[in-house]
């Protein structure tokens, strides 16, 4: 996702430093616009005021904020770290409070829409941190995506992320095991589609993904993986709040099993095909 977000920032005019964990997509990156192509994630904090992560997970956030050569290293006093990637809220309550010793201001801002919204500068941000810190970034994101929601404090914006998502995971399997049911009992899957669409069981995930399931297509808009990681994140903020989520629990394990297949790459619409092994049954077009 984040070479076409930083494309759009390209494309609006910014000068725009590129590093990425594939530094030949940085390199490509860097041909277009005015973009410059860094070695290190420090290189990119010497030469930027407003610096923007999308990365995998807390884990890969935290090394190139503050690992060797990152952007901790670089940053001026006054420069602004915005964090877009998924992680643990507690991480970037603790990032902000150590970069702010520093002078260095944080925000998280995870985004949704996926890699179609990415492309297509569509994206939805969710955004923490100082209100003022938020106004100064917003042009920015609003290069990126479309609509911009200010949550509050830091963690805020990533608190919010993970219960749209929490939402979402549950709202999908929810869906395969409806449509294995009712396809398994002989209803047609299109059919059932449509009954869904025309009650008040309709959701805009599953007329999006359906289709994707019916012609038994796959490829990745959102691992299960990253899900997977991000369901593992929702139950440790539950664990944190002492809030109860035993749907999310049991949903965290279907993506368990979905990756222990060897599916943990596909899109997260394939964790259908986990009750479809057990039902003995394809949820798929007729022909």
């Amino acid at each position: 996702m984040g070479y076409p977000m930083a494309r759009h920032l390209l494309e609006a005019g910014h000068d725009v430093a590129l590093w990425s964990h594939t530094a030949e997509k940085a390199k490509e990156l860097a041909t277009k616009g005015k973009g410059l192509f860094c070695e290190t994630p420090r290189q990119v904090a010497e030469n930027a005021d407003v610096i923007f992560i999308i990365v995998g997970d807390t884990a890969m956030s935290e090394q190139v904020v503050f690992g060797e050569n990152g952007l901790v290293h670089g940053a001026k006093s006054s420069a602004i770290i915005v964090d877009a990637s998924t992680v643990a809220p507690s991480y970037s309550q603790r990032a902000a409070k150590a970069l702010a010793e520093k002078g260095i201001q944080f925000m998280d801002a995870p985004c949704t829409g996926s890699r179609p919204g990415a492309e297509g500068g569509t994206l939805t941000f969710m955004v923490g941190g100082e209100e003022a810190t938020f106004q100064s970034v917003k042009p920015f994101l609003e290069a990126m995506g479309k609509r911009l929601y200010y949550c509050g404090s830091i963690g805020m914006g990533m608190h919010a992320k993970l219960t749209q998502n929490l939402v979402l995971c549950n709202i999908l399997q929810a869906f395969n095991e409806g449509l294995t049911l009712s396809t398994k009992a002989g209803v047609d899957p299109d059919l059932m589609l449509d009954i869904l669409e025309n009650s008040a069981a309709k959701s805009g995930l599953i007329a999006f993904k359906a289709p994707y399931v019916f012609r038994r297509d796959f490829s990745t808009n959102f691992s299960v993986k990253w899900m997977h990681k991000d369901i593992g994140l929702m139950l440790d903020s539950a664990k944190e709040k002492n809030v109860p989520v035993p749907l999310t629990a049991l949903t965290h394990q279907i993506f368990q099993a979905t990756i222990s297949k060897g599916w943990g790459e596909d899109d997260i619409c394939s964790t259908i095909k986990v009750l479809e092994d057990w039902a003995g049954i394809e949820v798929k077009r007729r022909q």
